[in-house]
């Protein structure tokens, strides 16, 4: 009986250091997400300051004529995890880029697991990119993928390219869930949107670089600001799926130790009763025996 006591004791407190290492994962994972959803406001403005030049570009040069390629380079962008512990996570992303994956793309995938992830749904990256250590390596994330973009369409030209981001994005009352968004061709409807969009000053824009330059670098930071944007909502999304496995696990730890607890009271309980009752025969035995006579 001892021996048992010993082991549950043993094993509570295993338990007790597991529940501790949750915990601190758990506190890790809503601290991390902080500075990338700061990060991911913050380009928000930016992106409304690249929208603005792009806004008074058009209401300077009119329209913008898109022309409809022959031959089309399709690109796809997949957003994962590098770590583990965020559940399905990965799986849930590689399946929505399977479903954009038609015409052999080019590949370009973030995070390691994320790697693995879409060779099980059968693709194969082109490039694997390391995601961010911190908000600051969002930047570098960011500028690196825009840079491979440009490579890859000059090996294209003249014909044209095609770039799906895919990632995982916030939705309503805490959920998550994958969506893809066309980085390229622009958006028709947006380029739409800011031309009907009212001037916020009265004065006419103008400018003096040239007109194919000042486009190609208002176009180059508006895919900055989107590939920023959904780096940092991917890891808040990532640490969010991580904070709640942890809290699934916290629960299934303290329901453990709690079950330990009551089999431990429930072991200590009998062994007390045992010596009680050993002490209790004891003393019986001592009463039956004769007395002896004194001399």
């Amino acid at each position: 009986m001892a021996q048992t006591l010993e082991r549950l004791t043993q094993r509570t407190e295993t338990m007790q250091g597991i529940r501790s290492i949750v915990r601190t994962m758990k506190t890790m994972s809503a601290i991390n997400a902080a500075p990338y959803e700061q990060a991911a406001r913050a380009i928000d403005d930016w992106r409304e300051t690249v929208l603005d030049g792009l806004q008074a570009f058009l209401h300077r040069k009119g329209p913008l004529a898109q022309e409809v390629p022959r031959r089309t380079r399709r690109v796809l962008i997949v957003m994962g995890s590098d770590h583990g512990l965020c559940g399905n996570y990965n799986e849930l992303v590689a399946a929505e880029a399977a479903r954009h994956a038609d015409g052999e793309p080019a590949v370009l995938c973030v995070g390691a697991q994320m790697e693995d992830a879409l060779r099980g749904e059968g693709l194969v990256p082109d490039a694997t990119l390391l995601p961010p250590a911190n908000a600051d390596g969002l930047n570098r994330l960011a500028g690196d993928l825009v840079l491979r973009i440009e490579e890859l369409r000059g090996r294209t030209l003249p014909d044209g390219i095609a770039v799906t981001l895919v990632y995982t994005q916030r939705g309503e009352h805490g959920r998550q869930a994958p969506v893809s968004q066309v980085l390229l061709p622009v958006d028709a409807g947006l380029l739409a949107g800011l031309a009907r969009r009212p001037r916020p000053s009265p004065s006419l824009p103008d400018f003096s670089m040239p007109a194919p330059d000042l486009l190609a670098a208002l176009i180059r930071n508006l895919l900055f600001a989107t590939l920023f944007r959904a780096a940092a909502e991917a890891l808040v999304t990532e640490n969010a799926a991580r904070l709640s496995r942890m809290q699934q696990a916290e629960r299934s730890v303290d329901e453990r130790l709690e079950d330990l607890r009551a089999e431990t009271r429930t072991v200590r309980q009998s062994e007390i009763t045992t010596e009680l009752l050993d002490v209790i025969v004891g003393f019986e035995a001592l009463k039956r025996r004769p007395r002896r006579p004194d001399p």
